[in-house]
């Protein structure tokens, strides 16, 4: 489904910047070219609609009755004098973006005030129209996030006021399933195809230390059913209470290996039932277009180091079209049960770490691979990384366990995402 944008041209009766007498329409007519190479280079499926020229405050109120069925608006103003046309627009809450070219006016302004009030608002202040595209793929990001259900498995269930808020929020649908209708669908995986696939994990390892090939064709025979469970339901990501229904027998294998392969297709697996890791690995995933690594922090001030570690990790974090990485195929660490990767991920590779914290927060920090510690000790994979200063993390942390690692610096897209989803964002270390 193509991202769809509403082009807004804002420009008073009688400018005085960027001049006296300033016709509009010469503008106009060289940004509508941009943007049709815009909407032709851009690797998204992008359309821009409309064009609407707003003069007055009775063109906005016009324009409020026909602006249906957009994801964005994309406003330029082409004068000086349109703060109060903006405002109005702004007021629609569709994710808004204040294209500023240079000596066009001064209403780029009021835009910071707005995104501290919680308007859904961005401003570019530049003479690049080129800037537009990374608008456009935050734009992009907020629709996915608006088409994605979530499947929940936990006794109980999601708490359905958390649901609704994420709803509201994020448009991200949680959908909460009974572990029976998993292991139903897993009852029924042909044996067969579960085997080719075990093999496949096998021939492809490095090695296998503890699993016999049974538990592995266990666990990927729970791939297959936790897959048909998400295409029965259309959902892009599922969470798991693994630990917990493993340990009552509720489960006859773990997901780790479902998660893994499931991530490195392009879909979002995430342990121990974490909706808050699951919300935080969609959002800033669609942003990279590659999946994250859910960790246990480890910090050793000693050596300025946090390293992460976890018994789920994807082989292909630069994405679904990547190469893997190489990996070994390990028990599950807490109770030498199961069948999990020691992944080997890159190092020397920049990383940025992200947590989404209630609704209204995001954790973040960067930081750098230095090493795949191979101890037997801790989750199976395990990145010692190298950040600005462990001893501040560790006596400013907050926001529970886990962290999320994406391969890369995401920040700023992080930072301006958060600006039309109202969250504000908050630097550890």
């Amino acid at each position: 489904m193509a991202t769809k944008i509403r082009k807004v041209y804002m420009g008073v009766p009688v400018p005085s910047w960027p001049k006296a007498g300033f016709d509009i329409n010469i503008d106009i007519q060289n940004i509508e070219g941009v943007l049709a190479d815009i909407q032709l280079k851009s690797e998204l499926d992008v359309e821009f609609v409309g064009g609407d020229v707003v003069r007055v405050p009775s063109d906005v109120e016009e324009l409020k009755k026909k602006i249906v069925d957009v994801d964005g608006i994309l406003a330029f103003n082409l004068s000086s004098g349109v703060g109060m046309l903006f405002r109005g627009i702004v007021e629609f809450g569709i994710p808004t973006i204040l294209f500023s070219q240079p000596y066009s006016g001064h209403d780029w302004s009021g835009v910071a005030g707005m995104v501290k009030a919680g308007k859904k608002v961005d401003v570019l202040a530049t003479s690049d129209y080129n800037e537009i595209f990374s608008r456009i793929k935050l734009i992009d990001v907020i629709r996915r996030l608006r088409e994605t259900k979530v499947i929940y498995i936990r006794n109980g269930g999601v708490d359905p006021t958390y649901a609704a808020q994420v709803k509201e929020k994020f448009g991200v649908e949680i959908l909460s399933v009974q572990h029976e209708r998993l292991l139903s669908i897993y009852d029924s995986v042909d044996q067969k195809a579960a085997e080719k696939e075990a093999d496949r994990w096998i021939d492809n390892a490095l090695k296998v230390v503890e699993p016999s090939r049974e538990e592995i064709v266990k666990s990927s025979r729970m791939y297959f059913a936790i897959k048909q469970l998400m295409e029965e339901e259309g959902a892009r990501a599922i969470t798991i209470n693994c630990l917990g229904l493993f340990g009552q027998n509720a489960l006859p294998a773990y997901p780790c290996l479902a998660f893994s392969k499931l991530n490195d297709e392009g879909w979002t697996g995430v342990c121990e039932a974490d909706l808050a890791s699951t919300l935080t690995q969609l959002m800033v995933g669609y942003i990279a277009n590659r999946p994250g690594f859910v960790s246990d922090p480890v910090i050793d001030t000693a050596t300025n180091t946090v390293i992460h570690a976890h018994c789920v990790a994807a082989t292909k974090m630069d994405g679904p079209n990547n190469s893997p990485a190489p990996y070994i195929i390990r028990s599950h660490t807490e109770d030498n049960k199961g069948a999990s990767l020691q992944v080997l991920m890159r190092v020397r590779q920049k990383i940025t770490v992200a947590k989404l914290v209630g609704l209204d927060t995001m954790l973040i920090s960067t930081a750098e691979i230095t090493a795949c510690p191979d101890v037997d000790r801790g989750c199976r994979t395990k990145i010692a990384t190298r950040v600005t200063d462990a001893r501040k993390m560790l006596d400013n942390w907050s926001g529970e366990l886990h962290r999320v690692i994406f391969y890369g610096d995401w920040i700023e897209d992080v930072i301006n995402l958060g600006k039309l989803l109202d969250y504000k964002v908050v630097f550890e270390g």
